[in-house]
């Protein structure tokens, strides 16, 4: 089953939501996840009441369970590398807790695991349903039986290659339990595999309520039909910042991209305003740092910028001539086509995006655009994402449009982390992050004296400053801009949705935290 269809948001329910709004991380199935002064023992506490769709409990055992399972289990099951990397023993202390003891410090733990911090978490599962079954070929599927079982406040009523339909289970534990009410919608679906045309025609009839992500174009067209739907912004961009910033990645093995003034004059040959004016619309924002504008993050970025790391490295500027003034001092000349070439070979810049994400090759096609212009041979190279990702790992590319800074939301320890220089291979083997290959020694200790200080710790600050520096300086990779989701509600039938006006949670109703989004709709007076 395709997590995006309803499993995250409508089937199994998260421990914890980090709230991206507050910068908060609020309970959910879990009440606490507490660590001692230490870091490596962190206890969970479990609300009471809570129930699987079949009525069995919902306890210690199922975590245990689950963390056994991953530690233990078959190692290509999602997130068994992590637990495996950082929990040493999970045991049961009583019916509703449950102790991790894990390998070294870990402030994280809960944010990066239990928190929906991007999309899902580690989902714990029901242990009288999995004991004994093989977890790579077990479907957790049996109608008859009431499978698939978990916590949500909805079953599955029916599936099919375009559509998932999902039902309100009147014996959903929380409203027993007192945590929440039902939900208002008795019934959920989600349609997939249709084009944006069909969407936003369909949108425009109510046939649907969520467009999941649209132009702005599409947006303004069906706005203009129906003013029953709204944006997450009722002002331009319209959208709401996605967590993945979107990326021009350098292969740092290459030449002549191993050289960080080529890739700053590169930095400096595109032009970023344009990119949001073509490739987006107008919908999203330039980008300074591979963060995302958050709030748990702004405070980090305010400090940059009070420490004038912009203005030493001027990251924004679009500046053709410095970038030409950089070319021409590494031996390069213009020909009679306008292009480069140094000992009559030219300069060339192959580009990889991924075929299916039409967005992210806009943008690869006008950054592609701004260097031919300049001088630089270059392509755009759309492959398979399958072909794209094992290209990016295994470091057979040259650069990239790509989102692999994604992971920091409301702390800079995680992405920053991606890119030390412990994860830099040799071209040819497989990368666990730092796919550019970049190596800074001093940028990666700043990243370490980050690692175990708790979340907000001021002693975070001067290490962070460092590093931001160092990466400045050598520009690995620079971001081409904010990537966004332009999320479209319609206030015909429901109301409640979140937006920048009433921002009680993000906006997303895919993620694993919508459940806080669709126990807030009301119907439409």
């Amino acid at each position: 089953m395709r997590d995006d269809n309803g499993f995250e948001s409508a089937l199994m329910e998260p421990l914890f939501i980090l709230n991206y709004e507050t910068g908060t991380i609020e309970p959910w199935l879990g009440e606490s996840l507490t660590s001692n002064g230490n870091l490596d023992v962190w206890t969970l506490k479990i609300r009471d009441g809570v129930k699987w769709s079949d009525g069995e409990d919902y306890d210690a055992d199922d975590v245990v369970f689950t963390i056994t399972l991953l530690k233990e289990g078959p190692p290509e099951l999602s997130n068994a590398g992590a637990m495996r990397e950082w929990v040493k023993t999970v045991t049961k202390v009583d019916r509703l807790t449950a102790e991790f003891t894990l390998t070294r410090p870990n402030p994280r733990f809960q944010l990066d695991y239990f928190a929906v911090k991007i999309f899902r978490n580690v989902p714990i599962l029901p242990e009288h349903i999995w004991r004994d079954k093989d977890p790579l070929t077990f479907k957790n599927y049996d109608p008859e039986k009431g499978w698939p079982v978990f916590t949500g406040p909805y079953k599955l009523a029916g599936a099919s290659p375009t559509r998932f339909a999902w039902r309100r289970d009147p014996n959903w534990w929380g409203a027993k339990a007192n945590f929440k009410p039902l939900p208002k919608p008795e019934r959920l679906e989600f349609v997939v595999a249709e084009t944006e045309e069909v969407r936003v025609a369909r949108a425009s009839n109510n046939e649907l309520d969520v467009l999941d992500d649209i132009t702005t174009g599409a947006y303004e067209s069906l706005h203009a039909r129906n003013e029953g739907f709204v944006a997450w912004d009722p002002e331009k961009p319209y959208s709401w910042a996605d967590p993945c910033t979107r990326l021009l990645s350098f292969n740092n093995m290459v030449p002549p991209w191993n050289d960080r003034e080529m890739r700053w004059a590169v930095n400096f040959a595109v032009d970023k305003d344009e990119i949001i004016r073509i490739a987006y619309e107008g919908s999203t924002t330039k980008a300074s740092i591979f963060f995302p504008p958050y709030k748990g993050l702004n405070d980090y970025m305010a400090l940059l910028d009070k420490e004038g790391l912009f203005e030493e490295y001027p990251i924004l500027r679009h500046d053709p001539d410095q970038a030409r003034e950089t070319i021409e001092s590494k031996g390069y000349r213009l020909d009679g086509d306008g292009l480069y070439r140094r000992n009559g070979r030219p300069l060339r810049l192959q580009i990889d995006a991924p075929s299916e994400g039409t967005e992210i090759s806009r943008y690869a096609g006008v950054i592609g655009e701004q260097l031919q212009r300049i001088g630089i041979d270059t392509t755009v190279r759309k492959l398979a994402f399958g072909t794209f990702a094992d290209n990016l790992s295994k470091g057979n590319f040259e650069a990239a449009a790509d989102f692999s800074a994604c992971g920091s939301v409301s702390e800079p320890w995680f992405s920053m982390d991606i890119f030390h220089e412990r994860r830099a291979v040799p071209i040819g083997r497989e990368a666990s992050g730092n796919n550019v290959r970049w190596r800074n020694a001093a940028y990666s200790r700043h990243v370490d004296a980050m690692a175990g200080l708790p979340l907000g710790d001021r002693r975070i600050e001067r290490p962070f400053v460092e590093a931001a520096r160092l990466w400045l300086r050598d520009l690995p990779f620079f971001p081409a801009a904010h990537a966004k989701k332009l999320y479209s509600f319609n206030t015909t039938y429901w109301t409640g949705w979140p937006s920048k006006g009433d921002n009680y949670i993000h906006p997303p109703t895919v993620w694993n935290s919508s459940h806080r989004i669709i126990h807030n709709l009301r119907p439409a007076t």
